[in-house]
């Protein structure tokens, strides 16, 4: 996997990491090649020895709330439903392995990770809506000008209509994110196949009392009310169905 420079991300970073009144944002878009070479040539014939890479792993059921009919499964008895656990093949599983290492080195390693703890998601407007509001219950009023330039310059990168996309939920013993302090995170992974391209989206957010303030930095007020909430998720509702809409 080799780390594709793109300007308009790097300068997208920048606004991703940001000190609130009671928390630390840190995201970051990154752009890989799947295009192997050298090291991971060898890595990758090292993991096809558990497994050939046309084989499929099963993935665990995506952690968003909206399931589309198409996958939910009925029960033998007929009267339960629950969705249905996607596969992938071990060659897209490698690519998403090789992504977070390449991302996180040299603080973790992912090679011992397992298919089960990555899941593919069940749309674009799903994954869209829940970044959107965990950045936007975060940043609140700096938000939304950033939002239509972070989807846009992440559709030019991947071509967003093209992509599967995954997510990483791994248990808390694997969790880069899982250390004490962190409120919440997201780890999303935009595959387009025709590019051999993957677009890698992380973000945690830290409690302020767990980080270490810088002296100088962006504050914003968090103190958020319940209608501040309640504003939060309506706009969510109403800006993440654009997207794919609009596609």
């Amino acid at each position: 996997m080799k780390l594709l420079e793109n300007s308009r991300f790097e300068a997208l970073n920048s606004q991703l990491t940001v000190e609130t009144g009671d928390a630390h944002i840190i995201g970051r878009i990154e752009s890989y090649s799947c295009k192997m070479a050298g090291d991971d040539k060898h890595l990758f014939k090292q993991f096809c020895q558990e497994g050939q890479p046309h084989v499929l792993e099963a993935l665990s059921p995506p952690q968003t709330t909206g399931i589309s009919p198409s996958r939910l499964s009925k029960s033998q008895n007929g009267d339960e439903e629950g969705p249905l656990s996607d596969k992938c093949s071990r060659k897209t599983l490698f690519y998403l392995i090789a992504t977070l290492n390449e991302s996180f080195r040299p603080d973790y390693d992912f090679s011992a990770a397992k298919s089960h703890e990555f899941s593919r998601e069940p749309s674009l407007n799903w994954v869209v809506n829940a970044v959107n509001c965990s950045l936007f219950s975060a940043v609140r009023e700096d938000f939304p000008a950033l939002k239509p330039h972070l989807w846009d310059a992440v559709d030019q990168e991947i071509c967003l209509s093209e992509c599967d996309i995954y997510s990483y939920n791994p248990d808390l013993d694997s969790d880069p994110f899982g250390e004490e302090g962190s409120l919440w995170s997201f780890n999303y992974f935009f595959y387009n196949k025709r590019l051999k391209r993957i677009v890698f989206f992380t973000c945690r957010s830290i409690s302020g009392s767990m980080y270490p303030h810088p002296e100088a930095g962006n504050e914003l007020d968090m103190d958020l009310s319940e209608d501040d909430v309640e504003e939060a998720v309506e706009a969510c509702d109403q800006e993440g169905s654009g997207i794919e809409g609009g596609r």
